[in-house]
């Protein structure tokens, strides 16, 4: 396809997308599944996009995704909540007096989560990324616990309300306002992996030992892809705190790291288009598809024995374990859907099928 094409194709894919969101928009209600599914499909994606910048494509097995998505929701709750509701909220412990009178605008809270999940990150990642593979997995899962243990303890009962959680966050002023987020954030690091940065980041996850010796500063791009990462999960961790209202330490277990590894892993390990599109499958396959799986069903006045609470989740790891076996590099690799892969992917269905008349 010629480049006038390919911008006329990606046009018209925007204002499809942007349709069918204002169409869900304005003929769903506000409970409607289908704008669950789509708002939390869009925050892990972003999610998973930023542990992919990580693991995908630098090569750097992380597990503290968790962690960073926990400091951005309450780095972003504890700046954004309202001053007059801090009393009902900080109802057992009272709140700091250095936080007591500070509300801030929910696009400049998103933006200090994301910079606060980086500042934390930078200061782990000094003696954290001299760490190897499997050590540096358990280092990061170990600061994803400690974090979540931190924000729950009373040392801090006055800051995060301890085991309380924080509540009255400000919501989405839009609908569209975790799309726009995400696609914005999304769209930085697609560029910053087509950078120089970014071939230096697979440059190192190919080979450290030829990337070094290529001139490469292995210390400071493995500093600076963990830093963003972590800047981007921490957004992501914001988002969630908009669309929950309401954030405890048990908002974010390890269990939600692994969720999202379980989406780069589906999608592609080192795709940015594979997680996006693996995140609203996951989502949507454990949040809704699979949801009456979990509800007892009685033909002819036989119940039937399998169906209750919990076998969803049973049928979902049944599903994924045939999509590793069949798609063991994910559903797009380390490939991205681009419209020069959809053209001859058409185009060859079609010469076959014309091949096969002849």
């Amino acid at each position: 396809m010629t480049k006038k094409s390919k911008i006329i194709c990606t046009i018209i894919a925007l204002f499809v997308m942007a349709g069918l969101l204002f169409s869900v928009n304005e003929f769903t209600t506000q409970s409607s599944m289908l704008r669950t599914i789509l708002q939390l499909g869009s925050i892990y994606a972003l999610a998973a996009v930023s542990m992919n910048l990580l693991n995908g494509f630098t090569g750097l097995f992380s597990l503290g995704q968790a962690g960073f998505m926990a400091i951005g929701a309450y780095a972003f709750a504890i700046f954004t909540i309202p001053v007059d509701s801090k009393p009902s909220v900080y109802y057992l412990y009272g709140v700091s007096d250095s936080l007591a009178n500070i509300q801030l605008p929910s696009w400049l809270g998103l933006i200090i989560a994301g910079l606060i999940a980086a500042l934390l990150a930078s200061i782990i990642g000094a003696p954290v990324l001299r760490l190897k593979s499997d050590y540096f997995a358990i280092a990061t899962l170990g600061f994803s616990e400690i974090v979540r243990i931190l924000v729950a303890s009373s040392i801090f009962n006055r800051i995060t309300n301890g085991s309380l959680g924080l509540k009255e966050i400000p919501g989405y002023s839009s609908y569209y306002t975790p799309f726009i987020v995400v696609f914005i954030c999304i769209v930085i690091i697609a560029l910053l992996i087509r950078s120089s940065y970014g071939r230096a980041f697979k440059a190192i996850r190919e080979d450290e030992i030829a990337a070094e010796a290529m001139g490469i500063n292995l210390a400071k791009h493995k500093q600076m892809s963990f830093i963003i990462s972590s800047f981007f999960a921490g957004i992501a961790g914001a988002l969630l705190a908009m669309y929950l209202g309401a954030i405890t330490s048990t908002t974010f277990p390890i269990m939600l790291t692994y969720n999202i590894l379980l989406i780069v892993v589906i999608g592609g390990i080192g795709s940015i288009t594979g997680s996006i599109i693996s995140a609203f499958l996951v989502t949507a396959a454990k949040e809704w598809w699979l949801r009456c799986l979990d509800q007892t069903m009685i033909i002819a006045g036989v119940q039937i024995p399998f169906l209750r609470t919990g076998f969803r989740m049973v049928v979902f790891s049944i599903i994924l374990m045939v999509v590793v076996l069949f798609w063991r590099k994910g559903i797009m690799g380390q490939k991205e859907l681009s419209w020069d892969g959809i053209y001859h992917f058409f185009t060859r269905k079609s010469r076959k099928g014309g091949a096969a008349n002849e």
